[in-house]
């Protein structure tokens, strides 16, 4: 069985922030649909590291947004967390302080990072990018025909 979503079903994307107003910024910049060539997007907010790790434990995440600003566990040490201990692993984005900062998501091992504050444009491109790579993996390539 694989990970990689199902292009005709919601992508469940999980956002992580203390801050309610962080969290609600990033469903708003990203919206429902990201691209009219992509699947639906359907949020879980997680307000603690407890609830996030409970969440891609059950399983059925396909995209992780967190707070590299989130206290008491910043999204940085949850992604390299998740990325050690979670076998397939969905690809995770940062949001880092400021852009200067990016290095600390290549530690992290997050596969891409924005700063704050959230500039939807960027956000929605970099989350279009990771979504379509998920989407291209392995599990979607065309069936070879039979001899």
């Amino acid at each position: 069985m694989s990970d990689r979503p199902a292009a005709d079903r919601p992508l469940r994307t999980l956002v992580y922030s203390d801050d309610v107003d962080t969290r609600e910024a990033v469903v708003l910049a990203l919206g429902r649909r990201v691209h009219p060539d992509l699947p639906v997007l359907e949020y879980v907010e997680c307000a603690t590291e407890p609830a996030v790790i409970r969440t891609i434990d059950a399983g059925g995440i396909d995209l992780v947004i967190l707070d590299g600003e989130a206290v008491p566990a910043g999204g940085l040490g949850i992604a390299r967390q998740l990325k050690d201990e979670i076998y397939q692993c969905p690809p995770v984005l940062v949001i880092t302080g400021r852009p200067q900062d990016a290095w600390l998501a290549t530690w992290s091992r997050a596969e891409a990072a924005v700063p704050h504050p959230i500039d939807p444009l960027r956000l929605a491109e970099v989350v279009i990018g990771l979504v379509r790579a998920r989407l291209a993996g392995p599990a979607y390539a065309a069936p070879t025909p039979a001899p």
